[in-house]
C-alpha cells in the first residue's frame, strides 16, 4: 500500500490510517470503510491499545466541522483546477462536478475531519500503555 511510506509517529500517519493519535495502533472507527454508511458515525469510545478516550470532552467533535469545511474547499479547488487543466468547463460543468465530488467524498471528508481534529489535541506517545480494551 502506498501509505506505508509515511512513518509511524507522524500525524499524517494517524490521519491517513485512521489510527489512534497517541499510540498509532488502535482503530478510531469501528470499520475502516467510510462508505459503509450504516457504520459511518460509529467510533470506538477508547483506543483498544492504549486506552485513550477519543471524545476528550462533551461535544468535542463539533470543532471537526471547521476542518471538514477546509477539506471540502481543498477538494473543490483541486477539482476546479483539474477541470480547467483538462478543458474549459462552463459554469454548469463545474457545478455538476462539484456536486458529484461532494456527494462521493462526504463520508471520507467526515472521517478525515474527525481524525484530524483529534490529532490536533493528542500527541504521539508510543510508550503510553493503558488497559487492553475490547
Amino acid at each position: 500500500m502506498a501509505l506505508n511510506i509515511i512513518p509511524k509517529g507522524t500525524k499524517v500517519y494517524s490521519v491517513l490510517h485512521f489510527k489512534c493519535p497517541r499510540c498509532h495502533e488502535g482503530e478510531v472507527f469501528e470499520t475502516r470503510n467510510p462508505y459503509l454508511l450504516s457504520k459511518l458515525f460509529k467510533m470506538h469510545e477508547n483506543c483498544g491499545h492504549c486506552g485513550l478516550r477519543y471524545e476528550i470532552e462533551p461535544s468535542f467533535f463539533y470543532g471537526a466541522m471547521y476542518v471538514s469545511y477546509g477539506y471540502s474547499v481543498a477538494f473543490f479547488v483541486a477539482t476546479y483546477i483539474i477541470m480547467n487543466w483538462i478543458y474549459e468547463p462552463d459554469i454548469w460543468d463545474i457545478v455538476i462536478a462539484l456536486a458529484i465530488i461532494l456527494l462521493l467524498c462526504t463520508p471520507l471528508i467526515f472521517r478525515l475531519s474527525r481524525i484530524t481534529w483529534l490529532n490536533l489535541f493528542v500527541k504521539y506517545n508510543p510508550d503510553k500503555r493503558g488497559p487492553r480494551l475490547k
